[in-house]
């Protein structure tokens, strides 16, 4: 494209679309399981019993900060605000994945 062109083509009034991806539908509850790790469903599992994240670390032997995180990445995950909804999708869940993962 000449120098001409491009200054037309900068100052049209025509914009080109943006390239978009396209959304996704919210995934359902059986669907969200599946997006969870395998470490992430025993932390869930553990928020679930009600352990804190000190005791979920001293369980699972990780540090206290990577437990919150992995906390973190459920709620986000599963479009969830609190650790009590965690504990209530853990308990509607029918069975919990194997540890062949």
């Amino acid at each position: 494209m000449g120098l001409e062109a491009a200054a037309e083509y900068a100052l049209s009034e025509e914009w080109p679309k943006p390239a978009t991806t396209p959304m996704l539908d919210e995934p359902s509850a059986g669907r969200r399981s599946t997006l969870l790790t395998r470490r992430e469903w025993e932390v869930a599992a553990l928020v679930g019993r009600g352990l804190t994240n000190r005791q979920i670390s001293a369980e699972l032997v990780l540090s206290e900060h990577t437990v919150a995180t992995h906390v973190r990445k459920i709620l986000k995950k599963l479009g969830l605000h609190s650790r009590a909804q965690i504990a209530t999708w853990v308990a509607e869940q029918p069975l919990l994945p194997s540890n062949s993962d």
